[in-house]
């Protein structure tokens, strides 16, 4: 084995514990893209990895606090009729120009708010300004990993349109959790992307591409396992919560065929690309130098001013 693959792996028996694309996997894929940089930017990366690794929950958190946060994770491609990925513009002025903008904030502007967080980590770059990068490091890395779940592509996003509520925590946080340790994280290295808002639509694609077997295969398998071996009971914290049992997760797990896997491989490498991407367009900026004055707690609270104080809600999706 790699020694580079070796570091990926090794990572699961450090993990701290999170509690749930739900916050386990986001925080991991944060974790893990930081391993698929080149070495002017992995020294200061691993620097700041727990940082980046806790903070890569803030914008579910913002969700529930902050007007006009919601529809940036997440696009209803259905609305937008057949061959939607041939009438939607990729780029947001010509977005507004085709649609009324209510009616796209209301359907969600996940790709083209990737595209803005871009610009906007480049020029955190540019202006070496290091609270700015990593803040948006952090959050950039969030909405590339929700931009590669397929139940973020589309309306029915917790099944409640198909008789299926609960099945968005069941794939992206319940999964996750329960089979990470099975998974293989050696996505190879970041590699620079020259159409950006492209690569964003692609990533969609694929995912939404997805929602289909996500869902059928759920239903399917609802069908003929024992209803009272579907859920259980674990205890979070002080409580005593209702879960998908392990044997029905596992038989949906084996059902997806390495679905969650390769999703989360697809995030991780999109978030080293784009950030490798940023740096390259700034300039390359020697990213060392920042090492040579540590931050102290105040520029942490300019970093994250209130994402603390904030009570996200376990397998939620939209507020």
């Amino acid at each position: 084995m790699k020694k580079h693959q070796i570091m990926l792996c090794c990572l699961w028996l450090y993990a701290s514990p999170c509690l749930g694309w739900g916050f386990f996997a986001h925080k991991h894929i944060n974790r893990l893209a930081v391993f698929t940089l080149p070495k002017p930017m992995l020294k200061f990366y691993k620097h700041h990895i727990q940082l980046l690794t806790e903070n890569a929950v803030n914008p579910d958190k913002r969700r529930y606090a902050v007007p006009g946060e919601s529809p940036k994770h997440y696009i209803d491609i259905e609305h937008y009729g057949d061959s939607a990925f041939w009438k939607i513009p990729q780029y947001w002025s010509a977005a507004i120009a085709l649609y009324p903008k209510e009616k796209l904030l209301q359907h969600g502007t996940l790709p083209w708010h990737i595209y803005q967080m871009k610009h906007r980590l480049t020029k955190a770059f540019q202006e070496k300004n290091v609270v700015q990068i990593l803040k948006l490091s952090a959050d950039l890395g969030h909405y590339l990993a929700d931009a590669n779940v397929p139940l973020h592509t589309t309306q029915n996003y917790n099944g409640q349109l198909a008789g299926q509520v609960g099945i968005h925590g069941l794939w992206e946080t319940r999964l996750p959790a329960l089979f990470f340790n099975q998974y293989g994280f050696f996505v190879g290295h970041a590699e620079y992307i020259h159409h950006p808002q492209k690569y964003a639509w692609q990533a969609i694609t694929q995912a939404h591409n997805a929602v289909d077997s996500v869902l059928r295969f759920e239903k399917k398998l609802s069908k003929i396992f024992p209803a009272v071996k579907k859920y259980s009971f674990e205890q979070k914290g002080t409580s005593l919560q209702k879960v998908y049992s392990m044997a029905y997760a596992k038989a949906y797990h084996t059902m997806l065929k390495g679905q969650v896997e390769r999703q989360m491989q697809a995030s991780i490498k999109m978030i080293g690309d784009f950030w490798f991407t940023c740096w390259v367009d700034a300039g390359q900026p020697n990213l060392n130098e920042f090492l040579q004055k540590p931050l102290n707690k105040s520029c942490f609270k300019e970093i994250f001013p209130k994402e603390k104080k904030i009570q996200a809600r376990e397998y939620e999706y939209r507020p």
